[in-house]
Order: structure tokens, then C-alpha cells, then sequence
């Protein structure tokens, strides 16, 4: 598992440019969308590089009104203290995400009988839809109208697997899979507030262990978030980190 990286983490956006320093990824299908358009730094930048690869996406962004300006630098690798200094002065929130990897086998198994995990199909599809919309409503609802449309495309496609969570019947929890050769990616993964710490994140992630048993399974989490420490309990190989920042005019 050593050899997986961030660059087995899917992207949904296009690459419209791409040098040996940067790639530029834009998604016209969802401009709302920031992790579908940004810049990937492929090595470190200086801080006047830094500068003139910004204004060059403010200008790019302010063209297809977007409000938003995100940058990712390249992994495992801290940002300089100027670039740092200077974020924090723009007023850039500054994170981190971390990749982990686990071995089907090594997931730790608990039994939750109250907690049913389906495949969306057509049969249960505008529950799921229905579901998604209403978490992504605290994005704003152009994101989650525009999220519907990635959604139903995802649906379509053969190498993405959804998956609806019911507790005692009632839709609480959904998860999103993204299927390669060797592996399989783990993403959009929630459960609904009145639904946490019920064992439903659990038998989602059991549901992939078990049907995708001959792959690794791979996530992202944030580094800041409580979700880590759960992956790190259920066995979850930790294999590196990945700095990014994100400014949206009006914040």
C-alpha cells in the first residue's frame, strides 16, 4: 500500500492547462463546485510565484463568475513560512487533508442490525437525490441544485457506486465509490446529525470492505476533523498529507 498516493484520489474537473510547476483544473459543468476548480501545485512555489499563478486564477475565475480562489501544494511537504504568512494575511483558510489506505480484512467488524445499506438503483434513486440535496442545502442551494446534475451523471457510470444508508427504515447516511483496477475510493461520505453514533459511517464502510474484499480501500479525511481518529481505530494506514487553501470573496 506505500505506493498509493494523492494522485489515486479522483478530481472531477478538467485539466485546461499544465506545466511542469502547476495544473490548472476547471469544471464548467459545476463552477460552484471548489474541489473541481483550483490549481494543483506540482512543486513548491515561491512566494512571488505563489502571487502571479493567483492573480492569474482571480482573473480566470472572475471571467465565469466564480467567488472563490483554491490552491493545493504539493503533498507531504509543509507550506514556506512566507507563503504561510502571506495567506493568513489574505485571509485564506488554511487545512490539510490526510490519505489513508486499509486492507479489506484488516477493517474492524461490528454487526449494527438496525443499519441497512443498499446500492441506489433506479428503485430507490430520488431517495438518495433527495437525501443528498438536503445536506448540501448549507452549501447554498445553487450548489446543491448543481450538485443533482453530478449526481445523476455519476449515477450512469459503471466504475461509481452509490450507496444509501437506512436506519430503522428511514434514509440517515450515504456514501459515494469510485472504483479502479487495484482500488477503491471512498468519498462523499455523511450521516445525517440525528443519525451519528449510531453505527451507520460503520456499515457503510463494512458494505465497501466486504463487496470490494480483493481491493484497497482508500479515503481522504480531513486533518482537522474527529473522523480521523475513527479511521485510525478501524485500522486505517495513514500515508501522508496534503496542504490546501481556500479564499471566497465575502468570507
Amino acid at each position: 500500500m506505500s505506493n498509493i498516493t494523492f494522485d489515486h484520489i479522483e478530481k472531477i474537473g478538467h485539466v485546461i492547462y499544465e506545466d511542469e510547476v502547476c495544473q490548472h483544473v476547471h469544471y464548467s459543468e459545476m463552477l460552484s463546485r471548489y474541489d473541481s476548480n483550483f490549481i494543483l501545485f506540482k512543486t513548491m512555489p515561491s512566494l512571488t510565484a505563489f502571487k502571479k499563478t493567483e492573480q492569474m486564477l482571480r482573473t480566470f475565475h472572475q471571467k465565469h463568475n466564480q467567488k472563490h480562489l483554491k490552491f493545493i501544494f504539493p503533498s507531504n511537504e509543509k507550506i514556506s513560512p512566507n507563503i504561510h504568512s502571506y495567506l493568513t494575511e489574505e485571509n485564506y483558510d488554511i487545512g490539510f487533508l490526510e490519505l489513508y489506505t486499509i486492507e479489506p480484512s484488516q477493517f474492524v467488524i461490528r454487526v449494527h442490525r438496525h443499519v441497512d445499506v443498499q446500492l441506489v438503483t433506479e428503485d430507490n434513486l430520488e431517495e438518495f437525490l433527495k437525501l443528498q440535496y438536503e445536506e448540501d442545502l448549507k452549501y447554498g442551494e445553487t450548489f446543491a441544485t448543481e450538485k443533482q446534475a453530478l449526481l445523476k451523471r455519476r449515477f450512469h457510470d459503471p466504475s461509481k457506486h452509490q450507496l444509501l444508508a437506512y436506519y430503522d427504515g428511514f434514509p440517515a447516511g450515504s456514501m459515494e465509490l469510485i472504483e479502479e483496477d487495484t482500488t477503491v475510493e471512498i468519498d462523499n461520505l455523511f450521516v445525517l446529525e440525528a443519525f451519528q453514533r449510531k453505527g451507520v459511517g460503520t456499515q457503510l464502510q463494512q458494505y465497501v470492505m466486504q463487496k470490494f474484499h480483493h481491493k484497497i480501500v482508500i479515503l481522504v479525511a480531513d486533518g482537522e476533523d474527529t473522523a480521523r481518529d475513527m479511521y485510525q481505530k478501524q485500522n486505517y494506514v495513514y500515508q501522508g498529507f496534503q496542504y490546501e487553501v481556500l479564499k471566497v470573496d465575502g468570507d
